[in-house]
This record gives structure tokens, C-alpha cells and sequence, in this order.
């Protein structure tokens, strides 16, 4: 109840690792740190070790400023995590690009937003200016000498968008499509200067590494590679299709039969291919799916991937060419 308002989210606990960060002396290194020990990856597809990339902008940034964006183009199909967080719960959207831009001495940060998500913009909007209005974003956040923008911009449908050089390049007013690599964006991203993006549920993991400590986000999951909460999406043939929180390393065949997740099988018929990660991900055969884990290395080893966590079941009805 309540869960949109900055009221809501307060009561329970929200804005709490801001102000822990930003009023108990902790550095940005600091953050860094804890990110990079608790071994959180990218939740938006790659994978890629989120404190690490942070540590790719460079120490001497030649008098630019450094910018984040949070990645909020989800349009893989199969794929609605981001938009659960960021229609009902936008503050601890908000809270986690707040501590994420100070780890960066980022002053200006962007959440880009797939263009059809016209209600999620709107929630976004109302829940930055509650933010302001706290003095949570704005000039001298708490009185500890750190300011940022935020500033939400709808993308315009593009798919390609999802891809960080394609954000960026929309971002800046352009045809969004890839740049050439290198540069990297975080030595040469938007307006030329060193640019961090990350996913909605990577930003979000952010607020309770700080609140809880990164030695109680390693001991979710599977193993240090695979750590933290993870939201799964399933859809497709199954009982009750929606979004699952889980630990890291969940095994498939739980997600799809489990009383908690997804109930089985409609109509009691059987499994026929599996796509584990968005469309881009490789199908899975029933026999691959008896031992197959929710997480980066089990379906790397399936010589498929996690991406997105966008899990669609099909059944024996279903045909593949189609």
C-alpha cells in the first residue's frame, strides 16, 4: 500500500542508506567498495561485475563531469522487472542512482525510459519532485556538500536503445544506434565525457547493499560469481506468469513447478523448449532444463544466458518455427 509515494516508501526505511552514506562519512571509494565486494553484476543482461565497471572511469577526468544513466529501455520481450520497480516502487529507483552517482562524483544524472512506458514516466516524474521537495536531490543533499540532478527522458520506441551506445546516442539527440567501441563510455559516453549506465534492478540493489552490508549480499545466491536477490520474469505456458523474487541460482524447474512461482504446467501439459534469458538467449531442451540454475555461469554452461531473466515457457502445442 502506498508503495509509489515517498511517504510510503519512508516508513519503511526508505532514504535510510542516503542518509547513512552521505551524513556517516563515507566516501565514494567507500561505496565503490562495498559494491565491488558484494559481487553484484549488471542485471540488464551482461552480467558484468557492477562495481568494477564503476572503476573504469578514469581518475583524471580532464575537467568534465561524469554522468549516469540508468538504463530503463526494456524492451527485450518477455522482459517487465524494471517496469514492476519503477511503476511501484520508484523511490528505491531513485535512492539507488542517488547513491550510485555520489560513488561516481556524478552531478548530473539521466533515467532513460522505453518510450511505451508512458504510466512508469508519469510515476517517475511525481516520485522525483516528492525527492526534491525532501531535499533528497537538488543542491547540498542533507547539508553534506553533494548535489545532482535527475532528470527522467522517454526514449521513442527504438529497441536498439536498450544498448548503452544506442541510449546514449539518443540521449543526445541522435538516431539511436551503436557506437564503434572504442572509446568506451566510461572514458568518452554521452556529451563526449565519461558515462556510466546501468540497469533499474542493478541501481535498486544498491540501497540494500548499503543498508544491509555487501557480506549479507554475498550470502544470497549461489557463490560469490552469483550473489543477491534476483528478479525473475516467467511467462509463456505456465500456471501464474509474473515476476519472482529469489535468491541467485535458482533452479529452473522450481521457478516453473514451484508453489511459490510459477504452479506448473497449464493443463498439466509437458515443457517443449525454454528461453532463459530473452530472445537473444538460446531455447532449452527439457533434458537441459532437470539441472539448469537461474544464474550468469549455470547457463553459460548450458551455452545459453541469463540476460534479462526473461524466462518464456513453451508447451507441446507450441510450435517453434512460429
Amino acid at each position: 500500500k502506498d508503495s509509489r509515494s515517498i511517504r510510503g516508501y519512508m516508513e519503511d526505511g526508505g532514504y535510510k542508506a542516503l542518509k547513512t552514506v552521505l551524513t556517516g562519512g563515507w566516501t565514494p571509494e567507500k561505496v565503490t567498495e562495498e559494491v565491488k565486494t558484494s559481487g553484484l553484476r549488471g542485471r540488464g543482461g551482461a552480467g558484468f561485475p557492477t562495481g568494477v565497471k564503476w572503476g573504469f572511469v578514469p581518475k583524471d577526468t580532464k575537467g568534465k563531469p561524469v554522468y549516469l544513466l540508468c538504463n530503463a529501455d526494456e524492451s527485450e520481450p518477455g522482459t517487465f522487472k524494471d517496469r514492476l520497480l519503477i511503476e511501484e516502487d520508484p523511490h528505491q529507483l531513485i535512492e539507488g542512482i542517488i547513491l550510485s552517482a555520489y560513488a561516481l562524483k556524478c552531478r548530473t544524472a539521466y533515467i532513460y525510459i522505453r518510450g511505451e512506458f508512458y504510466l512508469g514516466a508519469r510515476v517517475l516524474d511525481a516520485a522525483l519532485e516528492e525527492a526534491r521537495q525532501q531535499g533528497f536531490l537538488g543542491e547540498n543533499i542533507l547539508g553534506s556538500g553533494y548535489s545532482l540532478d535527475l532528470w527522467v527522458h522517454r526514449g521513442a520506441g527504438a529497441y536498439i536503445c536498450g544498448e548503452e551506445t544506442g541510449l546514449i546516442e539518443s540521449l543526445e539527440g541522435k538516431r539511436g544506434q551503436p557506437r564503434i567501441k572504442p572509446p568506451f563510455p566510461a572514458v568518452s559516453g554521452v556529451f563526449a565525457a565519461p558515462t556510466i549506465v546501468n540497469n533499474v534492478e542493478t541501481l535498486a540493489c544498491v540501497v540494500h547493499i548499503i543498508n544491509r552490508g555487501s557480506e549479507w549480499f554475498l550470502k544470497i545466491g549461489r557463490n560469490e560469481k552469483n550473489s543477491g536477490p534476483k528478479l525473475y520474469c516467467i511467462s509463456g505456458a505456465v500456471n501464474r506468469p509474473g515476476v519472482y523474487e529469489a535468491p541467485m541460482g535458482l533452479q529452473m524447474k522450481e521457478l516453473i513447478y514451484g508453489d511459490a512461482y510459477a504452479q506448473g504446467m497449464k493443463g498439466g501439459r509437458k515443457v517443449k523448449a525454454v528461453i532463459p534469458g530473452g530472445a537473444s538467449a538460446a531455447m532449452l531442451t527439457p533434458a537441459e532444463i532437470e539441472d539448469c540454475p537461474l544464474d550468469f555461469d549455470g547457463l553459460a554452461a548450458k551455452k545459453s544466458m541469463l540476460g534479462s531473466a526473461a524466462i518464456i515457457v513453451m508447451d507441446e502445442d507450441t510450435c517453434i518455427v512460429n
